[in-house]
């Protein structure tokens, strides 16, 4: 891919679901894809059981934190996915946007690491999916 292609990742608190995907599609390490992440409703910190998900991988989110989706995001974006069902984009969305309902493993009575970890894999699998297809784009 030779121009930069600009990922938002989105949910509602941007404190798990988007955190993973930007934190795991940065870590492909490909810099033709600029990677954020940002919430319709932002929390006031990262999910501790989806850093501790990501560290497992020997990914590190650095000094990630919930931040607001922004029209500024929104109009950079080449591509937006919304993680969930609970956020809402704005209306005037230019960018292609795809929604990404993911596994939820709380609803069949599991919890904890247990969960995160399904939740991560799933996130993962999705996300090297759409890097391959950015990449052979």
């Amino acid at each position: 891919m030779s121009t930069p292609t600009n990922v938002v990742f989105v949910c509602k608190k941007n404190g798990g679901k988007s955190q993973l995907a930007a934190a795991l599609l940065r870590a492909l390490g490909d810099e033709s894809i600029s990677v954020a992440s940002a919430g319709t409703a932002p929390g006031g910190s990262l999910n501790a059981e989806s850093v501790e998900s990501l560290a497992e991988l020997g990914i590190d989110v650095g000094d990630e934190h919930p931040k607001p989706l922004t029209s500024e995001m929104l109009d950079d974006a080449d591509l937006v996915v919304v993680l969930g069902d609970e956020a809402r984009l704005p209306d005037g969305v230019t960018a292609p946007v795809e929604r990404w309902i993911t596994d939820e493993p709380s609803e069949r009575g599991i919890t904890g690491m247990e969960r995160m970890r399904l939740v991560r894999d799933d996130i993962r699998a999705r996300v090297a999916e759409l890097h391959t297809r950015l990449r052979d784009a």
